[in-house]
């Protein structure tokens, strides 16, 4: 065994050591200050409590860099590290309980949160106030818009949309901005996964095992680089522990139903002492093809979309060192996704993503140095395309590293007001390989380095925020087939990115925010190397190695009024590209093994995006005795090819919604009202979309469970079952894959 596989099993036997002591601490045979004393006691055994609590958060950071080197050195999943993915496998999912699971057991359950949660999403302040448009999803509203799919979650948040490419293969969009234009985040970490790369491939996020998504539209290359120009999107757990939470507690969830016939279910524990914190959590989904309103196909007549049938698994365990002035983790986790390509309808994907994540806290460092952060991640992604006969037709692998380090210096005192900043780096690598019949890209890495600083001014009612960033992106092509793809070839690039935002309090509720813009984005290697068919969208794409930058301008004005729970807000935009890298038609046809497919290459136009987003909430009058609110939200997005003069791909229609809330004690009721105009707004190759509109109902109920907090909830979906579909899909899928028909899904929660 090497020594870094030495390192990372002896911090793993710690974590595993302190997780045990916790459970006997909720044990009734010996209390839990003895507990806690004997934990202490083995881990100075172990040689770790001689050191300073700092000392240990230092110490686990370094054996997570072994430990790093130690998961890139293991053997593939099915070999001899078949029972590691296994025991992992035990844990990926549950942190869907883990959102709010304050309650202790045999506490009195809480009904509401009374706390206001900073958002985490670009804001390395941590300012309660933010310029740029953020939603987030927690708690029991997160729990009841739960989907499939990260994408199938968020449908319906005002400027947010998604490629859907059937219940399985759905990427979040945002407004009109798709692939490597939104970036993806786990816990503010990279993504590493191939769903930019093309819509059937699935991101490797499971919506259960959330406890917080967190939404920020419109340019963030700012802190997250140039595949932020459309915004970001987070998806969050507890797997790294950054609070103390002794004893035991957490969550556990069942789900039934829905128009896939979805049994799946999670459940997450976390626990520890005073200074140290663990968690755990697992979850399993199964589901059947959708079900649909009878619709027409190539296929003939349907209620079923075709090979839509999934079963995804996953696990993770994670433990933190705590301290005065902060902590430090590492989390270990497995995911597994088996599901149908509903485009070729004998064909499945079989998806497996590790991930290895440190995090860490230091505040207070030195004088001037108020707070030290860092993360970093390692992760493997793999998945392979298999055929009906069982045959392995493409296999597609992803070996990533990221990390972050963010400096937040002290406020400094200017005769105007306090200016306090953040200087970051960050640094990420990715091997990416595709090998079989359908590998249209050759083996490449891309390595990016960034600095970037963030300043921010508040003044009275005046805040303003202003930063800097600069990369390096080294893109290349490392291997393949040199007669389709030529021989081996590297470009660099350096991209820039500046933004200045600022907001003002107007008096009795109101406030006024704007934001200005200028971002660059390198080239992705598919946009660089492709060459072959993309069975995906039907056509035979090809890259231009000598592709520049793709170069954007944003101005952002809002409007938004707060008083007590009611709150409205609009957001007018405008984005202009000097260069967006599109992917058109070029009127060739290609013939490849005996078929014949339309030519796309992609080529930098300028382009112009612009929209208006409309969010509300209102409370109204209760009636006897159930608190009322309505909710409304409306999105519009415009996309101009400024060299052609027709649309830009895939946006999505005038979509708008209208919900009516009603809480009286324990219960919760919700209607939801969501529709869609038609688009006939699309390039000249593809075809318009009817609109629809969508009833929808939720209820939900809160009740004790012997002395536990508990859940149950009703949801009713498409209750006319109206026959809809996406604009956003392609063109190639939009005709297999209506929205899902009439359907009725069950679940319960329980908080411990």
């Amino acid at each position: 065994m090497s020594k870094n596989q030495i390192s990372a099993s002896a911090s793993l036997h710690v974590v595993a050591s302190s997780v045990a002591s916790s459970f006997a601490a909720a044990a009734p045979s010996a209390s839990f200050s003895t507990r806690c004393v004997d934990t202490a006691r083995s881990m100075s055994a172990a040689g770790v409590a001689r050191r300073s609590r700092l000392a240990q958060a230092v110490a686990l950071s370094l054996a997570l860099g072994g430990a790093s080197a130690w998961a890139q050195e293991a053997p593939a999943a099915g070999a001899a590290s078949a029972e590691a993915p296994a025991a992992v496998d035990a844990a990926t999912s549950a942190a869907a309980g883990s959102a709010g699971s304050d309650a202790k057991a045999g506490a009195a359950p809480k009904r509401k949160e009374t706390l206001q949660a900073v958002v985490i999403t670009g804001n390395p302040l941590g300012q309660r106030d933010l310029v740029a448009p953020v939603q987030t999803l927690s708690g029991d509203a997160l729990t009841l818009k739960r989907g499939s799919s990260l994408g199938d979650t968020l449908e319906g948040l005002s400027g947010v949309g998604s490629t859907y490419f059937g219940p399985n293969s759905n990427r979040p969009t945002l407004r009109g901005l798709d692939g490597d234009r939104v970036r993806m985040l786990s816990n503010s970490g990279a993504s590493v996964d191939a769903s930019s790369l093309s819509f059937d491939h699935a991101l490797p996020i499971d919506p259960l095992v959330l406890t917080r998504i967190e939404v920020l539209r419109g340019a963030a290359a700012l802190q997250y680089g140039g595949n932020a120009i459309g915004g970001v999107v987070n998806a969050m757990d507890n797997r790294i522990p950054r609070l103390a939470q002794p004893g035991l507690n957490g969550a556990a969830e069942v789900r039934l139903g829905g128009a896939s016939n979805e049994r799946g279910g999670a459940v997450v524990l976390d626990g520890g002492t005073s200074q140290f914190a663990w968690h755990a959590d697992a979850a399993d989904r199964r589901a059947d093809d959708q079900r649909v309103p009878r619709f027409e196909s190539e296929d003939g007549s349907s209620t079923r979309v075709r090979n839509s049938d999934a079963h995804s698994r996953s696990g993770a365990l994670g433990g933190s060192f705590l301290f005065s002035q902060g902590y430090a983790g590492v989390s270990v986790e497995d995911y597994h996704n088996d599901y149908g390509v509903t485009v070729e309808p004998d064909v499945r994907i079989q998806m497996q993503r590790q991930r290895l994540a440190t995090a860490g806290e230091w505040r207070d460092v030195m004088p001037g140095l108020t707070r030290l952060q860092w993360q970093f991640a390692s992760s493997r992604y793999k998945h392979q395309e298999v055929e009906g006969d069982g045959a392995v037709g493409t296999v597609f692998e992803s070996d990533g590293k990221d990390g972050r380090i963010e400096a937040q210096h002290a406020a400094l005192q200017t005769p105007w007001g306090p200016v306090q900043g953040v200087l970051g780096w960050q640094w990420e690598k990715s091997d990416f390989s595709a090998l079989g019949e359908e590998a249209l890209v050759p083996n490449t890495t891309t390595r990016n380095n960034a600095l970037f600083l963030i300043e921010q001014f508040k003044a009275g009612p005046w805040s303003l925020q202003a930063g800097a960033r600069s990369e390096r992106v080294t893109v290349s092509s490392i291997g393949g087939d040199e007669d389709r793809f030529g021989a081996p070839t590297s470009r660099r690039f350096s991209p820039k990115s500046l933004s200045l935002s600022g907001a003002v309090e107007l008096g009795s509720g109101f406030s006024l925010s704007s934001s200005v813009s200028s971002s660059e984005r390198a080239p992705t290697f598919y946009e660089l190397f492709a060459n072959g068919v993309h069975v995906a969208s039907g056509a035979y794409e090809v890259g231009d190695l000598n592709l520049g930058m793709e170069k954007a301008k944003a101005v952002d004005l809002g409007l938004h009024w707060k008083q007590g729970e009611a709150k409205w807000s609009v957001q007018v935009y405008q984005t202009r590209f000097s260069n967006y890298l599109a992917l058109d038609a070029t009127g060739r046809q290609i013939d490849e093994d005996g078929e014949t497919f339309p030519e796309y290459a992609y080529t930098g136009v300028r382009a112009r995006m612009h929209g208006v987003e409309l969010e509300g909430h209102q409370p109204l009058p209760s009636v006897a005795g159930w608190d009322l609110s309505l909710g409304t939200t409306l999105d519009i997005v415009r996309g101009t090819n400024l060299d052609t003069h027709e649309a830009l791909p895939r946006l999505a229609p005038v979509r708008g919604s209208v919900s009516l809330q009603a809480a009286s004690g324990p219960w919760l009721l919700q209607a939801e009202l969501r529709g869609a105009l038609r688009q006939d707004r699309v390039p000249a190759l593809d075809t318009p979309t009817a609109g629809y509109g969508i009833l929808r109902l939720n209820v939900a109920r809160h009740f004790d469970l012997a002395g536990l907090d508990a859940m149950w909830y009703l949801k009713l979906d498409n209750l006319a079952n109206k026959l809809a579909y996406s604009a956003s899909s392609v063109q190639t899928i939009r005709d297999l894959t209506p929205l899902p028909g009439r359907s009725l899904f069950a679940g319960m929660q329980v908080k411990f």
